[in-house]
């Protein structure tokens, strides 16, 4: 059996460790709060820039005869090259967080490799640029410090390497992989086609009358517009909504260490308290040993 000087270090480390998960665990809940307003608001614009793009596009469609020939909502089923934008965190300590969504892009990048299909990785995160660099696999466009701190100019510079390329037809479809925010329990794998936009997954308004006064020879131009500060938005939003998810983690991952190092010191403690009575009764033994001898 251990020694009680051993014990009693042991005790003393995990309670600082217990200290350490215990406080990421608090800041990691006062992060999510606030990360969570963000998202709340940032959802609400979303979604009506949402409207208004159906909108634009619907109008422009039935001026072409049922056909838009915005290259950006023109469907390819059998694409040749396909870029793959995905989110993870710039930390660790968060569970499972990060290997759900490079689980999820190593699946995608199979499924398409299977058919044929060139993939390309665009990754933002440093926790994703690490995994896919340290097992040898070209990434095409890659930024840190930008999943930890979700900035709209920065989001909107990243994607805007990716729509030039689907614009100059050198990608013929974009996918969106990251982990988002479900509830202070759970998280949520989202995986959403950004380019070519589908209509089909966004709302469209069902009345004949709209809010919207718009000269009909400027449709196009403000569907062009809009289009950009779509997938600006998409990209900045999906940053804020995996910043959520990723302080919901933490925060979970936190609160199971922390109830692992108080089961740690309590078994530990009790290990103490054995050791302390062996010992006790090892010099009882040997006082009335000693004792009987003078006898």
């Amino acid at each position: 059996m251990a020694n009680l000087k051993e014990i009693k270090l042991k005790i003393g480390s995990v309670k600082n460790t217990q200290k350490t998960t215990n406080a990421m665990k608090l800041v990691s809940s006062a992060k999510l709060t606030r990360t969570r307003q963000l998202s709340e608001q940032a959802r609400s614009y979303a979604k009506k820039i949402n409207e208004v793009l159906s909108e634009i596009a619907s109008r422009v469609s039935k001026i072409q005869n049922g056909g838009n020939t915005n290259k950006a909502f023109v469907q390819n089923d059998n694409p040749k090259v396909v870029d793959i934008v995905f989110v993870t965190a710039d930390k660790g300590l968060c569970g499972g967080f990060n290997m759900m969504t490079i689980k999820a892009v190593i699946k995608i990048m199979n499924e398409y490799k299977q058919k044929g299909v060139t993939v390309r990785l665009r990754v933002s995160g440093r926790k994703g640029v690490d995994y896919f660099s340290f097992q040898k696999l070209d990434l095409l466009q890659k930024i840190t410090d930008l999943s930890g701190t979700p900035d709209y100019d920065k989001a909107a510079d990243f994607i805007k390497e990716v729509v030039s390329d689907f614009n100059e037809g050198h990608t013929n479809k974009v996918i969106l992989v990251y982990n988002g925010f479900l509830n202070m329990l759970a998280q949520e794998l989202k995986i959403r086609e950004l380019l070519p936009i589908s209509l089909d997954n966004i709302e469209v308004s069902k009345e004949e009358t709209s809010m919207l006064e718009i000269e009909p020879d400027d449709d196009e131009e403000v569907l062009n517009e809009l289009t950009g500060k779509y997938i600006d938005f998409n990209m900045y939003y999906s940053l804020i909504d995996s910043l959520a998810a990723e302080h919901s983690a933490r925060m979970q991952a936190m609160d199971a260490a922390t109830k692992n190092a108080k089961e740690k010191v309590d078994s530990l403690t009790v290990e103490y308290n054995k050791a302390r009575q062996a010992a006790i009764t090892t010099e009882l033994i040997e006082i009335i040993s000693g004792v009987e001898s003078l006898k």
